[in-house]
């Protein structure tokens, strides 16, 4: 599950840069809205994703409340779902390392 999340993740970065690229497109230089008709429900999707891999993930690893909610917030502004991940990832990799 939790390198799911990780595939999820970094796909629902990449489809902001291209929704956020679209939309230059579209409201700066006034030149079409194709980026934004493309990535618009390629970003929806990968967003509604990205909470269930944020909620099962949670489940499986046992993160807090507090983990959860950051989790889900991250998932708002634009790249914050790949801080979290790593975050993640390395909070995982130190729990499961010999000691």
């Amino acid at each position: 599950m939790l390198r799911w999340f990780r595939v999820v993740a970094v796909a629902e970065a990449c489809s902001w840069a291209g929704l956020l690229v679209g939309m230059f497109f579209k409201y700066v230089t006034e030149t079409g809205e194709l980026g934004v008709k493309i990535f618009g429900p390629i970003h929806g999707a990968l967003f509604v994703l990205y909470v269930a891999g944020v909620l099962l993930s949670a489940r499986e690893a046992g993160w807090s409340r507090g983990t959860v909610v950051l989790g889900l917030a991250c998932a708002v502004p634009p790249f914050t779902s790949l801080w979290f991940e790593r975050r993640m990832a390395a909070r995982m990799a130190a729990v499961s390392a010999p000691a």
